[in-house]
């Protein structure tokens, strides 16, 4: 009995020769290494440099550093335990190829997104429309980009798919044109029908009056079968561009009702043949 504990003390001994401090080692990085990796992040995170950045660029910026800590943990902590380190280069390279084939659409994305933060196409905080959605940019993340629709509704978009997109940006310049297309009467004046539109624009507070090259336009755009198709087009700042869009829409029934102006109600005409007996 004697003999069988001298020997189990001896492996034990020689076991925490050799992997005592492996072992303690491996906590250690366990246990501080997240720890290490914030401070890092919050080293980088507070320079003037950073600082400086656009918010999609810094969101980038701090998930890669994350990332590449991270891993670097893993192969430190594997070196600790006696891991050869070209078996661990082969590893992540087989892992990465294998990620790589099990995630094609994940990459993409990933590509995407480092596209959409690169080139700028929009920014966090603009109104854009693709891919059939139309809403305001809250987050553009590495593989996602998170849209608010006017009904309060969240739409994620894959940025693999919106990097390839049409994308137009409702809140990139200072003013839109409100585009409107009104329907008269045949009966009805030419010149009354653009006087009342024109007084309505000069008077309104939301139209640009100041500027020739945005000035209001009102022409005869279309003669349909029953009706004159007026187009009215006015400038507004881009801020209020719905505002001023249903307060004209609402007005233009009021100008027209005021100068005698008929607005026409889809109607067909029939025409009875008598046939001779």
């Amino acid at each position: 009995m004697e003999a069988f504990l001298t020997t189990l003390w001896a492996g034990l001994s020689a076991f925490a020769v050799n992997y005592g401090f492996k072992i303690l080692g491996t906590l250690l990085m366990i246990i501080i290494g997240p720890a290490i990796i914030k401070w890092i992040v919050k080293i980088i995170t507070r320079g003037k440099k950073f600082s400086s950045l656009d918010a999609n660029t810094k969101t980038l910026i701090v998930d890669i550093v994350k990332v590449v800590l991270y891993v670097l943990l893993v192969v430190l902590i594997a070196i600790n335990l006696g891991t050869n380190a070209t078996a661990i280069a082969a590893v992540i390279t087989s892992c990465g190829l294998a990620i790589g084939l099990a995630l094609q659409g994940s990459l993409s994305n990933f590509a995407g997104g480092i596209m959409i933060l690169v080139f700028k196409p929009f920014r966090i905080g603009d109104m854009i429309e693709a891919n059939g959605q139309l809403g305001i940019v809250q987050d553009i993340g590495i593989f996602y980009t998170v849209i608010h629709t006017p009904d309060n509704k969240v739409v994620t978009m894959p940025n693999g798919a919106l990097s390839n997109a049409v994308v137009v940006d409702y809140s990139v310049n200072p003013i839109r044109r409100v585009d409107f297309k009104l329907r008269v009467d045949y009966d009805s004046d030419i010149e009354v029908v653009k006087e009342a539109l024109f007084d309505l624009a000069e008077a309104h507070d939301l139209v640009i009056h100041d500027d020739p090259d945005h000035a209001p336009f009102v022409t005869v755009g279309e003669q349909t079968e029953s009706a004159l198709v007026f187009y009215f087009r006015v400038w507004t700042k881009t801020d209020d561009y719905w505002t001023a869009y249903f307060d004209i829409m609402g007005l233009t029934k009021q100008v027209f009702d005021a100068r005698g102006i008929t607005i026409p109600r889809p109607q067909l005409d029939v025409h009875m043949k008598e046939e001779n007996k």
